[in-house]
């Protein structure tokens, strides 16, 4: 079993290595839920729990999918709470601070459960099998693909095509560019341990920004002419851009606002059912201006930016496109999955 921590130990989580880059570690259960359970987990209705923290932008990719796909009725949805210490998220916002499928505190103990000694990171989004309380995967960026392939049986009517097999080449090499300069770049940025390296960081961040900026000046999403996997990929960082990555992470040369087609962009993505339905400012700000200690220790958490200027029209059904192919949106939110309006 895994040796529990010592009584008062620190569990402050700490970001930054002094001197050095900051580097993802991208280590992930590779395991995956599939047709044929070639990893001896089959797709299964009912069976699997999706723990998915609002704050976290990697988690909130598969919220968006699930709910593009409407598949909330065959996977169930934990909600961590916004903020976590150094031993992982915790179920702090229900009733007992308890998971009430999962029976759990903390999301570590699934982790336990399958590997009493897991070495890295306990992360979101991670699926947990139900009957037996142990994780799954958290391989994120499989997640998602998976829930796009693997449970077409149980998509809901109308779900639109979010990795198309016409198109999969591309999305793929849009989303790997964007992953290390974008997703991961404003990580980069806030967590360089140097100079150095925050600087080379941020180039690499405005540069594709730019790029993604004349991309996207003639077409209204980032492959073909509907919303794809590569979209969802890009909007979750877009999303927490001002509220976050401008001032906590040092992404400072422009906000978001101040790029008019990367700005319009993320609000025409954001009021399309499916993304702002999943998004919530509040924990999201939470998360990292409490969590990231080192980096604001303080703990305030920022009053602004005003949010309510994602509501305005975006413009961008001029450029054409059609948001779900030749599908429909979803409905609305379940009741227990909804977010404060703005």
């Amino acid at each position: 079993m895994t040796t529990p921590e010592p009584e008062g130990a620190d569990l402050t989580p700490s970001y930054i290595e002094p001197g050095q880059p900051f580097d993802r570690d991208t280590h992930y259960i590779e395991d995956r839920i599939t047709r044929d359970a070639r990893d001896g987990w089959p797709v299964e209705p009912g069976r699997y729990r999706l723990v998915a923290a609002r704050a976290c932008p990697w988690a909130n990719r598969t919220a968006i999918v699930r709910r593009l796909l409407g598949l909330e009725a065959v996977i169930s949805l934990g909600l961590p709470g916004p903020t976590h210490d150094r031993n992982s998220w915790t179920f702090d916002l229900d009733p007992g601070a308890v998971d009430p499928v999962l029976g759990i505190e903390r999301l570590q103990q699934a982790y336990f459960a399958r590997f009493p000694d897991y070495p890295r990171g306990i992360t979101v989004p991670a699926i947990v099998d139900i009957p037996s309380g142990r994780v799954v995967t958290n391989n994120y960026p499989q997640i998602t693909i998976d829930f796009e392939t693997e449970w077409v049986e149980y998509h809901r009517e109308g779900a639109p095509d979010l990795y198309p097999v016409e198109h999969r080449a591309e999305i793929d090499e849009v989303a790997d560019l964007v992953f290390h300069d974008v997703n991961n770049g404003v990580y980069k940025c806030g967590f360089a341990g140097s100079q150095k390296s925050y600087e080379r960081a941020y180039d690499a961040l405005f540069a594709r920004l730019d790029w993604l900026e004349e991309r996207l000046a003639t077409q209204r999403f980032l492959v073909g002419d509907t919303i794809t996997e590569a979209d969802i990929r890009l909007f979750t960082t877009l999303a927490r851009f001002d509220a976050v990555y401008h001032g906590h992470f040092k992404c400072n040369r422009n906000k978001l606002s101040e790029m008019p087609v990367l700005w319009a962009y993320a609000r025409d993505l954001f009021q399309t059912p499916g993304f702002g339905d999943t998004i919530d400012f509040e924990q999201i700000k939470r998360h990292y201006y409490v969590t990231h200690s080192d980096i604001n220790p303080s703990g305030i958490v920022p009053k602004g930016p005003d949010a309510r200027g994602w509501l305005e029209p975006s413009g961008r059904e001029a450029l054409g496109g059609r948001p779900f192919g030749d599908g429909t949106p979803p409905g609305s939110p379940l009741p227990a999955e909804r977010v404060p309006a703005l």
